[in-house]
């Protein structure tokens, strides 16, 4: 199979993913960014289960996530080169900085859980660096969405439209991640940035994958 199909699936394997891991949290009571530190050692408590069921599913992510970030590399690469640009360098960064980024939020998850099974109470401090980490992760999914958006546009590879969209949600996410202390400390309408921005990379990353999917196979060059 073409690499751009694999790792057009790639893209849409990881957004199902990610997606996949919320709809498990998100209805359980997963804190929000600031929330008390009683509902979050409430939380942790009762669904550690869910935690770790959650959890199990990033490192497929994760590994998704790099393989569609190398598949829209290789798809800009030569167009990039004869314009002496990296654009999609820059995003394939910003991916595998979430990547980073993101497993730090994971494992103060699982540590929270594990230690909930334990009978000890949720740490403030970690939590609060979870909250930290969550929301200034918001950079480097816009360093990704900026990368590729620009480096798609410039290389024809994607619609207008889908790079505009890209870069809005670049936009949303980054200054969700530049408002952190505020985002953390109060909760409020500052908190709708990055859950928007979110939404928002999730469909750029289906169409983006889509159109991997579509680039036809490149017949070998006679030699």
């Amino acid at each position: 199979m073409d690499f751009a199909r694999v790792s057009g699936l790639a893209g849409l394997g990881f957004a199902f993913l990610i997606v996949a891991g919320n709809v498990v949290l998100v209805p359980a009571g997963l804190p929000r960014t600031g929330a008390g530190i009683g509902e979050v050692d409430e939380f942790f408590r009762a669904h550690g289960d869910l935690v770790g069921l959650g959890s199990a599913l990033t490192p497929a992510a994760w590994i998704l996530a790099t393989l569609f970030g190398a598949g829209a590399v290789r798809a800009l690469w030569q167009s990039e080169r004869d314009r002496g640009e990296a654009w999609a360098l820059l995003g394939f960064t910003g991916l595998v900085l979430q990547n980073a980024v993101f497993a730090g939020v994971v494992a103060i998850r699982l540590a929270l859980a594990s230690t909930a099974a334990d009978g000890v109470g949720a740490d403030t401090s970690l939590w609060a660096l979870h909250d930290a980490l969550f929301t200034l992760n918001g950079t480097f999914l816009a360093l990704a969405l900026l990368g590729l958006s620009v480096g798609g546009l410039r290389g024809g590879l994607i619609r207008p439209w889908h790079g505009r969209w890209g870069l809005v949600a670049a936009v949303l996410l980054l200054c969700s991640a530049v408002l952190a202390p505020l985002v953390i400390d109060h909760t409020g309408p500052l908190g709708l940035l990055g859950l928007v921005g979110w939404l928002m990379w999730v469909v750029w990353i289906v169409v983006y994958g889509v159109v991997l999917l579509r680039r036809a196979p490149r017949s070998p060059t006679a030699s």
